[in-house]
Formats: structure tokens, sequence, C-alpha cells
């Protein structure tokens, strides 16, 4: 009967009953003698059912424990994952931000000009809209008037404020405070004490102590949304003594509702803390009733008085990944955790044990109950057959034997039919049904065991649902993985006299190294190797970009200098992540035989002279690009002569690194090279890579690994 199909009424016939007539029936042909015989044979029928039931309820229910147990640890870790993913994606965004709102205040300290005169709204004048201006927030004793030029350059961030706002929901508010005591606070609001000093406040300090992007542990806020969390960074104008600190709100709320706001079942709940072991937020983490010049004091896991939680939160602080079960006053809790790499904060998912296996302990206790009832049912019936059957006659042991026949397959059938669920459900087949209709316990235990089936049936369809979402992402990579190799150069140019080859092996789906052959004029062919600053997707993203850029300055100009200069403003007009890319490019004229090239903080290659297995290194004045948008190439000029060999390299090479943590090294690169030398490039590049993963051996390739060899005929 299938489980949407309704059940047709029958009558049910209790066991006691069904014993009752089946020895009535005997008592009418003078079966009294042969009872007793009959009640022995069915004593150890049900013996053999309660056995084989009580053993195979126990079984399952401690497979199915165990597997739901991996199952929740899975899902939990595997929902902490995503929980730190998205949770890295926000504060990358709000740290991003923050590095918009700095450049532009450094870029209105530069230019004066900027700068043009708008009306300040104090606390005691509401603007028409809230939104369309910032509020002057004075601390004790400042007079603006004394200050007006300042003034008027940090009243121009509300340009900037408006829509930096407008584009992340997560922010509550976004101001810059300045070291004269002035502060300007987007959007505009009221209820602020006037009696605060803004220079003394956690975000500003610290911004100012560190001189970089800083996060604060939770405090109360001045405006009154609560406990906050201030993302701060400053900007120094040291021809006129000026110190901002701009900085970015979000409230705690916010990360509780919006950022980890995870329901884990019915009691669970995420948290997130931060480097030190700080809670920085959790469900029902407010300030109560503390003003804003009150010290909150966070909850630090490092010190619990539980030493499992205190070893669990040394892991997050030191941004590992895993799941741990702890043991509480109140019970057991799953604790899964992930690091969210961008603030150095981790994020956990707290479960209750007892909620996970919850629908384990209902069946368990159902099937064991009905065991019970069976046993004692069938010991009642047991007695009464002794006493009808005591006076049974001898001569009709042969009816009353095959009559116990008849009631002992009755009561083995059920069980056999539990047997064989139990045996498909071991082969994995959870669409089996067992189909018992005795109208009694057997019945019941028979439906207990079916929800079992479909409660694991559950279980499983929402694990295939995970893994074939994991295997869609594996598939998205490795098509990203595909583009980013048809980018690179498919093989060299054909140049007289010249042979020139390239390789490139990601160490991830797809890495930040590249690679490139540009036309810089009649004779005249661009060589390019680059590194991006990171890996995986965010470095392959930017090495396309910077590929890209390079690529279109270079066939513009046949002066390496100007090409490289020209794609590093690009780069940095368009780089938002603060992410740079060290480059070798060089122009190699086959006709006069001479390389002239840049070297923009990369690795220097390797040139070795014809007939020497002495390297001397490419070097050249320069810095990485996407750092400064001015930056100084140097620009050198060799001649290569018959047999010489030029070898460009990433980081990826000489810094593989073995099981024993050694590095392969520069020294052993250029030992290795010269024993080449006579070899065409492709075959130096294929026996370099062999080198360098023989010497790592079993340990997992850590950076990409790019070459190029050119050799003079």
């Amino acid at each position: 009967m299938s489980e949407s199909e309704p059940e047709r009424p029958r009558i049910r016939i209790p066991v006691r009953t069904k014993f009752l007539l089946v020895f009535l029936g005997l008592s009418t042909v003078a079966l009294l003698l042969a009872g007793s015989l009959a009640f022995v044979q069915m004593d150890d029928v049900g013996r053999y059912a309660l056995d084989r039931s009580t053993d195979l309820g126990a079984r399952a229910m401690n497979d199915s424990t165990a597997a739901l147990e991996r199952n929740a640890e899975e899902s939990l870790l595997r929902l902490a994952q995503n929980q730190a993913y998205i949770s890295n994606i926000v504060f990358e965004q709000v740290s991003g931000d923050l590095e918009i709102m700095e450049r532009y205040a450094a870029t209105i300290m530069e230019n004066p000009s900027m700068v043009r005169p708008r009306h300040f709204y104090l606390q005691d004048e509401e603007p028409a809209d809230r939104r369309a201006t910032s509020l002057l927030f004075l601390s004790p004793g400042i007079d603006a008037g004394r200050l007006s030029e300042e003034r008027d350059a940090a009243g121009t961030m509300n340009d900037i404020f408006i829509p930096v706002s407008a584009t992340n929901r997560h922010l509550a508010n976004v101001y810059v405070g300045t070291g004269s005591g002035m502060a300007m606070i987007y959007p505009w609001t009221t209820g602020l004490d006037p009696a605060c000093d803004l220079r003394l406040r956690s975000w500003f300090s610290q911004a100012v102590e560190t001189g970089g992007l800083v996060w604060s542990e939770p405090y109360v806020d001045l405006i009154g949304h609560g406990l906050m969390v201030t993302c701060s960074r400053p900007v120094y104008h040291p021809e006129k003594g000026w110190v901002w600190v701009v900085g970015a709100d979000v409230t705690v709320e916010t990360i509780n509702q919006q950022i980890i706001g995870t329901q884990v079942g019915d009691r669970g709940y995420a948290m997130l803390i931060d480097q030190h072991g700080n809670v920085i937020s959790r469900p029902g983490l407010t300030s109560g009733d503390l003003r804003w010049d009150a010290s909150f004091v966070a909850e630090n896991l490092l010190s619990s008085e539980n030493p499992d939680l205190a070893s669990v939160a040394e892991k997050m602080t030191a941004g590992e990944t895993g799941v741990a079960r702890i043991r509480f006053d109140d019970g057991e809790r799953f604790i899964a955790y992930a690091p969210v790499r961008s603030v150095n904060w981790s994020v956990g998912v707290v479960m209750p044990v007892d909620e996970v296996l919850a629908p384990i302990e209902k069946t368990r206790s159902s099937i064991f109950q009905a065991s019970e009832d069976t046993a004692a049912h069938i010991g009642s019936q047991q007695d009464a057959m002794k006493t009808i059957f005591t006076g049974a006659f001898l001569g009709l042991l042969a009816v009353v034997a095959l009559l116990t026949l008849a009631v002992t397959r009755h009561f083995t059938r059920p069980i056999e039919e539990l047997q064989k669920g139990s045996e498909a459900i071991g082969r994995g087949d959870l669409d089996h049904r067992v189909e018992v209709a005795t109208g009694d316990e057997f019945e019941e235990l028979a439906h207990s065991f079916n929800r079992m089936t479909a409660d694991l049936r559950g279980h499983v369809e929402d694990l295939r649902r995970t893994t074939a979402e994991k295997e869609r992402i594996a598939k998205e990579l490795e098509i990203a993985k595909e583009i980013q190799q048809s980018i690179l150069p498919e093989s060299a140019p054909v140049l007289p006299g010249f042979d020139l080859a390239g390789f490139n092996l990601p160490a991830r789906e797809v890495g930040g190294d590249f690679f490139d052959y540009i036309p810089a004029g009649e004779g005249c062919w661009g060589v390019e190797i680059a590194d991006v600053s990171g890996k995986g997707v965010p470095a392959a993203l930017f090495m396309a970009l910077s590929r890209t850029l390079v690529r279109a300055s270079a066939s513009e100009s046949s002066d390496p200098v100007r090409s490289i200069l020209e794609a590093n403003r690009y780069i940095c007009m368009d780089s938002k992540t603060c992410m740079f890319v060290t480059l070798f490019y060089g122009i190699l004229d086959t006709r006069k035989g001479t390389f002239t090239y840049v070297n923009a903080g990369h690795n220097p290659p390797l040139l070795f002279r014809a007939g020497s297995s002495e390297a001397e290194l490419l070097q050249g004045k320069g810095i990485a690009l996407g750092i400064f948008d001015d930056i100084e190439l140097e620009l050198v000029e060799l001649r290569l002569n018959p047999g010489d060999t030029v070898v460009f390299y990433t980081d990826g090479v000489n810094e593989a690194t073995n099981e024993r943590d050694e590095e392969y090294g520069m020294e052993r690169l250029k030992a290795f090279i010269p024993g080449l030398l006579d070899r065409q490039a492709r075959e130096m590049i294929e026996a370099i890579v062999e080198d360098v993963t023989a010497f790592a051996g079993d340990r997992p390739q850590f950076d990409d690994i790019t070459l190029v060899v050119l050799k003079v005929g």
C-alpha cells in the first residue's frame, strides 16, 4: 500500500483472541493432551521472534544513529563554510567601501579645488531630507569657524558618503572624524551626546595608532544603534597637519540577522568571534542598558571554564576549519567552524546533539516499546495455553503438530519481513517497505520500521542534493580553468634563429600567473611573464584584467617603459581589491639580436651565455604594478649572441617545498639548468617542471608554476 493510498477499514483481531480461537477449535477434536507439545514449540518461536526483533531493531538504530551523526556533522561543516564565505564577501565589501572613502579623502586633501562652500547641519537643524546630507558634530570646546578650511574640506566627503551608503545595505553609518575634533556623520541624525569627544573612541584611536585599516571590538554606539563594530582607517595631510579617520559602522544586529543570520533546527544558531576569541555576534547579544560612554565587555571563549569550548576557540582563532562535539551542563552540542579570512575572524554554527538525534530516539523508543508489549502479550498467552491444553489427547499429536506449524508460520512471517527490510536498507534500497497486515503489534512494528526508512530516505536525499551542488561548483571551476588556459598563448611565434616556448601550471583550478607574446613591430616581439598576488578565483580575474591591459598598451607602443607605465595606470584605475602584479616585459629584436626589457618587481630571469654555466640575473629597477599610479622603471638593453639562453620563471618554481618544508631554491635552479642547455626550449621546460615536481614529492603544489625559455640559435 502506498503512503498516499487511504487505508481500507478491516477487522483487527488481537493476538489473545487468535490464540483463543485456535485452542477452542483444538478442544472440539479432543486435543487437550497435544496442547503441551504445541506450547513448547510456540514458546521457542516466540523467543526467536522477540530475539530477532530486538536484535534487528538495535542494529538498525545503531547504524541509523551513526549515519545521522555523520550527516549532521558534514552538513553543519558545509553550512559553517558557506556562512564564512558569505561573511567574507560582506566584510570585504565594507573594507572596499572604506578604501574608496579613504582615497576620496586623500584626493580632497591634494586638490583644494574640489572643496566648495556648503551649508552644514548641526543636531538642532534638521534638513528636509536626512539622507541628502551629513551631520556636523563638534567635540566639546571646538569652534568650527576657526577651522573653516578643514571643515569645508571634510564636508566634501558627503559626495562619496551618499553613493557608498546607497550601495551597501549593511552599513548603519559612514563618517569622517578629524584630529581637530570635528566629524561629518552620514546620514544626518540627532540625539548625540554633545559631551562626547569622537577622538577618544576606539575606532578613531586604533586607526591612528596602527596607521592602517582596523576592525573594532563591539561597543555601545553613540547614535543609538546598540552594539556596533566599526571598520576605520586614517588619512593624513602632512603639510597642513590634518589627521582624518574615515569609518563605516555595522551593527551587531545586522550581523546577526543579515550576515550570519542562519537558523539551524529549532535551537541551533550561528555566532562570530574575532581573532582574540571575543564574541562579536550571536543571537541575544545586546548592550542592555549600557550608555555609549560605558565599557562593553565581550564574552571571550578562550577564557571559558569549559576546556573543550576553549580548545575549539583556539582552533577558531588560529583560522582552522572543523567540527567538534562539546559537553555542556544542559547537554552536548555540535560546533562547526570556518574562518572569515578578510577580517581574521571565525564563524561558528552551534546545534544541540539531542535535536539531531531526536528522530532516532523517538523511533528507538517506539521499537523497544513494541517489542516489550509483544513479549508480555506472548507470555500471557503461553500461560493460558498451559492451563487449557494440559489434558490434550496424545492420539492427535500429528494434528496438533500441523496446527502448531501453521501458527509458527503466522508469527515468523512478520519477523522475516522485517529481516528482509533490514537487509534491503543495508543494500541501500531505502524505497523498500515492509508489508505486514496481521492486525496486531507486529503490524505496528512494521509501520515504525517504515517510518524510520522514510526518515533515512529524506536524509539521504538532502545529502544527494548537497553533493550535486558541490559537483556543480567544481564544474564551474573547471570551465573557468579552461577559459583561463585559453587566454594564454597556445604556442610561441616562429622566430627565425630563435627557439621560444612557454608553460603554465596553476596550483588550483585557476591561478594568477601568466605569460604572453606580443607583436611589437616588424621583426620585434614582446615577451612577458607575470605573477598576480594571491591565488584562486580573485587572482585569476585580476590576471585576466592585467594581461588585457598590458597587451593593449604594448600593442600600441614599441617602448617597454611607456607600455608598462600606461598599463600600470589603467590597472590602478580598475583595481579596487588592493591586489598587485609583478611583471617582466622585454622586446626581442630578431634582426638586431637585442633584448630591451623592464622589470616591475618580478623575479629576475636567468641568462646563460654560450659556453658558460654561470647565470646572469636580468635585473632592473621597478616595483609591482597596481600599487601606485606613478612609478619609475629602468630600461635595460642587452645583446643576445648565438648559443645564449634566457629562462623566465615565477616564484612557484624556486619556492616549491617538499614534505620537510625545504625550498627548491635559486641555487638548485641555477645548478640544474646548465645540464639542459643543449636541449630545445620546450624540452628544457619539461625537464625543469619534472625536477621541481620530483623535489616536492607528495607535498601539494602551493603556488602557480610558470616558465618561458628563449634560446638563440
